[in-house]
Parts: C-alpha cells; sequence; structure tokens
C-alpha cells in the first residue's frame, strides 16, 4: 500500500469507531441523543439570532466610508467625506488620515455635546484603527469605528436606533435535520498553508489553511477547506457556497464554525461537520460590512438544505 493509501484507511477506520457507539444505541438511547441534539441546535439558533439582532448588531450598520490621506469631514452635513445619518450633528469632526497615524480633530465651534471616545468625552489627539482595541466614537445612538482593511482605512457606522433593527423579525432556518450531521475525514497539510481569501470589497485576506476535510453526502465525495481566523483558536472557520445558494440561501456564501479534529490540526484524523449550523455572513443582513468570500474549492455541486436560509426570504 501506498503511504496516502494506508492513510485514507486509516481514517476509514477512526470514522467506523466513531459511528460505533451510535450503532450500538438501544431505540430509546439513541431517541434521547436526537432529542438532546435538537435542543442544542435550537439553543444554537436562538443565540444567532440574539446577536444579529443586538443593540450594536449587523441590522444596525447605517453606513461604511473609506478614509482619504488628509482631512475627511464626519458629519450629515452633504458634502461630508464620512456621511452620518440626518439625525446626527452636521459637523462631527474631522479624521485626519498621514500614512498610518490617525487623528480625530474638533470641527469649527467645538465637538457637539455628548461626544465621547473610548466612553469618555471627546477631545482631539490620535485614535487607534483595528486591532485589540481599536477607538469606538458614540454619540447618542450612533458609534463610529475606524478599521483597516486591505492597506486602507474606512468607518463602519453603527445606529443602534436603526430602522432595519426595530423590523427585525427572525430568521429563516431549514428544519433540523441529522442527515446534514456528517464525520469528516481530516487531512493536514504539511506544513500549512496560507489561502487567499477573496473579499466583497475586491480584496484577498491572507489566512492560514491547515487541511481539508473529506466527506460524503448524497452518494458524492466532497472536500471542504477550512481557515483559522485566530491561529490560537480552538475553531475552524469554513466559508462555502451549495447550490441552494440559487434559491433559497444567501447567494454569496454561508459560514460555518466547528470545534477542532479529534487528533488535533497536525494529525490525520476525523471532524464533526454539524450543516445545520451553517450561518449568513453579515452581509446578508446589511450592505455596509466586510465580507469573505468562498475560495473556488469551496463552492460545492450539491444542495444543503440545512441551517439558516435566505434573510427576508417568506
Amino acid at each position: 500500500m501506498t503511504s496516502r493509501l494506508l492513510t485514507r484507511t486509516l481514517l476509514l477506520v477512526l470514522v467506523s469507531a466513531a459511528l460505533l457507539p451510535l450503532a450500538a444505541q438501544t431505540p430509546g438511547s439513541a431517541a434521547a441523543e436526537r432529542e438532546q441534539w435538537r435542543e442544542e441546535i435550537s439553543a444554537w439558533r436562538t443565540q444567532h439570532e440574539k446577536e444579529v439582532s443586538a443593540p450594536d448588531g449587523w441590522l444596525t450598520l447605517a453606513g461604511l466610508d473609506w478614509l482619504k490621506p488628509g482631512f475627511n469631514a464626519v458629519g450629515s452635513a452633504e458634502g461630508s467625506a464620512i456621511k452620518l445619518p440626518l439625525q446626527a450633528p452636521a459637523k462631527l469632526g474631522l479624521i485626519t488620515v498621514s500614512g498610518k497615524t490617525l487623528q480625530l480633530l474638533a470641527p469649527a465651534g467645538g465637538f457637539p455635546e455628548g461626544l465621547t471616545i473610548d466612553g469618555k468625552l471627546a477631545r482631539e489627539g490620535q485614535i487607534n484603527a483595528g486591532g485589540e482595541h481599536p477607538s469606538l466614537i458614540a454619540w447618542h445612538s450612533l458609534t463610529l469605528l475606524v478599521l483597516e482593511r486591505g492597506g486602507r482605512f474606512l468607518v463602519r457606522i453603527k445606529d443602534s436606533d436603526s430602522p432595519n433593527l426595530t423590523a427585525f423579525h427572525g430568521l429563516n432556518w431549514y428544519p433540523p435535520d441529522p442527515h446534514f450531521r456528517i464525520i469528516a475525514l481530516w487531512t493536514p497539510y504539511t506544513p500549512p498553508h496560507i489561502e487567499k481569501i477573496p473579499t466583497v470589497l475586491g480584496n484577498t485576506l491572507d489566512l492560514p489553511a491547515p487541511g481539508v476535510a473529506e466527506f460524503t453526502l448524497n452518494g458524492r465525495i466532497l472536500k471542504l477547506e477550512p481557515v483559522l481566523e485566530d491561529p490560537q483558536g480552538k475553531t475552524l472557520f469554513f466559508i462555502l457556497r451549495d447550490e441552494t445558494s440559487k434559491t433559497t440561501t444567501y447567494q454569496a456564501a454561508r459560514f460555518l464554525h466547528t470545534g477542532l479534529p479529534n487528533n488535533g490540526l497536525d494529525q490525520p484524523g476525523i471532524l464533526t461537520l454539524d450543516f445545520n449550523k451553517l450561518e449568513n455572513p453579515p452581509c446578508a443582513y446589511t450592505p455596509y460590512a466586510t465580507c469573505p468570500l468562498p475560495p473556488e474549492q469551496n463552492k460545492l455541486p450539491v444542495a444543503i438544505e440545512a441551517g439558516e436560509e435566505r434573510y427576508g426570504r417568506q
């Protein structure tokens, strides 16, 4: 046998071993496990809906504007580089960009009453963009974050009084289906490589790809490649699209977060893919999000009728 065939044989044995306890279950214990799984899916979906509809969730996004080098006027006045909703002050401030240095300056007459930076009354000075502690600029229901994307800076605006949030009436889901809870074979990349993930902005993200998950669905052998959002984290991030994107699910992609394989990232093993936890990306709820798109190898030629359906679909 070749080394590859030996590895694959070992993985098939691991999958069979993982499924043996299920086969040995009594009807009562199997029914109890299914009920526990359904309760887990229900709790996960409830939590996901809370996150989407939170006062600072994706439904509150009210703007996304790029900063240019030099001075950028921020406010609701016509011609502002960073255009705020009409309830905001006409002139909230000025954001200056000089290389990697950003500052917030007051407009003529000073900052509007109630403007804060990181919970303190606003004062002129340098602000942080992205990273672990980005500066949070707030005025009443509005918050502004400056983020770095592809070597450029943009301002993400959120409004906790957004009409999109007040009109929220829940998400759409396929019924939970254990057919889409799958044991996959995990094959690590040696060494791991960097995958270029495209985004809706037209740039790419360089993210570590530690290996590939191989599984069978509806008689077809399929592969999915995850990436790591956090190299030190404990989850895999799958960005994928399937045939339902043409009809019932969000057109661009859906996301799936899973735990790590049973033997870790750097050893062959098995991995559970529960497609009932597929979720929409933020771009499904707002045009102001910046979302990654699936790499070519994660565009599946099958319909995965599980997880979250298209937002707002009747």
